[in-house]
């Protein structure tokens, strides 16, 4: 896409050096947007949140929140990434916990989508379900897979298998005609 920029957040000390450096026709595309600190990987999340201000991260987001920016992608800490989007660009209604997803090659032609990733230690079943629900959308109308098909990644293909909150998200979605 022609139009679009790419924000790269951060310390622009940090980050010139490394552009000059590299073999990118489309510089001028970039924009350097200043950051005061970085998270570091091994803190805790909480501990990230309550220290984020004027943060690489904080303030990627912050750009999204405003309308500058319409994503955010990080390697950084993933937890602290989670809890800050959880707070800052609010999750739509309905929904407890936003999840990762990636988008991955089929081996029949194709993607496939999947979300969570492990994000999240503890999902009820509740979640599963709310995970399962935006997966298919965002398989339908952003990925243009038609119809998607749905399922839940557990121990066996036995439905007395598994974590009772996998076996009850199972049930609900059996209920749900559009997945």
């Amino acid at each position: 896409n022609s139009q679009l920029t790419l924000l790269l957040v951060g310390n622009p000390d940090a980050i010139t050096p490394l552009l000059a450096k590299a073999d990118f026709e489309q510089r001028s595309r970039l924009q350097i947007i200043p950051a005061q600190s970085v998270i570091a990987s091994d803190v805790r999340p909480s501990q990230a949140i309550r220290a984020s201000r004027g943060s690489s991260m904080r303030v990627a987001l912050e750009l999204v929140k405003e309308g500058r920016a319409q994503a955010c992608v990080s390697a950084g800490n993933t937890g602290a990434l989670m809890g800050l989007a959880k707070l800052l660009l609010k999750p739509l209604e309905g929904i407890e916990r936003p999840a990762l997803v990636t988008v991955l090659p089929h081996q029949q032609k194709g993607k496939t989508v999947v979300l969570d990733l492990g994000a999240n230690v503890d999902c009820d079943s509740t979640m599963l379900v709310q995970f399962a629900i935006m997966g298919s959308v965002l398989a339908e109308e952003v990925v243009e897979i038609p119809n998607p098909r749905v399922a839940l990644l557990n121990i066996g293909e036995e439905e007395v298998k598994g974590l009772d909150s996998i076996r009850d998200a199972s049930a609900v979605l059996k209920t749900i005609p559009s997945i």
